[in-house]
């Protein structure tokens, strides 16, 4: 472990839980002046829409994260696979509105929510992960509270592809660093590749080993 006064960055990460993987010891060693400070409420959408999840109080969470940093602090921020992977399908579906306005507000509320933390020295955005669960899937919590989405994985493929083209295209306007892992993580299929999928089936998130190694190549650049 390195101490606190060999660090050169303290890095605050916002995020839904796959900003877990900033726990990795792989990202410790390799970024060894550099503190990760993880900010990560489970299950937050930058929808701004009801969830029917329990309530996660993630925007007054991040809000207030936000406000506790200063000019000088470096921040990550990766949202959106809630969002892309099941909120944007559910609201759709529930009030018989369309993929695309539900998606437009979703990009809508997530590009504020960017321009409110770009004051910090440095604003780096991840690209949302791709949806791992698969077409029919019973196994784990997750997979069970989002089976009533009747959207299949190739099409929360697209339109996670499509809210991170939207994303970085606003970054590259903004002057915003975006990191953008699509290419990396799409299998021969066109949807996520095998060598991402947790290998606990119940596990949602990216096997976290993968995700490091795409993670630190792309980093490695900005930081």
């Amino acid at each position: 472990m390195v101490s606190d006064f060999l660090v050169t960055d303290r890095i605050t990460v916002i995020g839904d839980s796959h900003v877990y993987v900033f726990k990795d010891i792989r990202l410790k060693l390799r970024f060894p002046n550099k503190k990760f400070n993880i900010c990560a409420v489970g299950g937050a959408t930058v929808s701004g829409l009801e969830n029917p999840n329990p309530i996660t109080q993630a925007y007054k969470i991040f809000i207030n994260k936000l406000n506790a940093l200063t000019e000088d602090d470096v921040l990550i921020i990766m949202l959106g696979e809630v969002d892309t992977g099941f909120v944007i399908w559910y609201r759709a579906e529930k009030y018989k509105a369309s993929v695309d306005e539900m998606l437009n507000l979703a990009i809508e509320n997530y590009t504020n929510f960017l321009l409110k933390a770009k004051f910090v020295r440095k604003l780096i955005v991840i690209s949302t992960p791709l949806p791992t669960i698969r077409d029919d899937a019973d196994l784990g919590e997750v997979a069970n509270l989002r089976r009533e989405v009747k959207a299949s994985q190739k099409e929360r493929t697209e339109l996670t592809l499509k809210f991170n083209r939207l994303i970085r295209e606003f970054c590259e306007a903004e002057e915003i660093i975006f990191i953008d892992l699509d290419i990396e993580s799409l299998g021969q299929d066109n949807i996520v590749d095998k060598k991402l999928l947790n290998k606990c089936k119940s596990n949602h998130h990216y096997d976290p080993t993968a995700y490091t190694k795409l993670l630190k190549a792309k980093l490695k650049e900005v930081i």
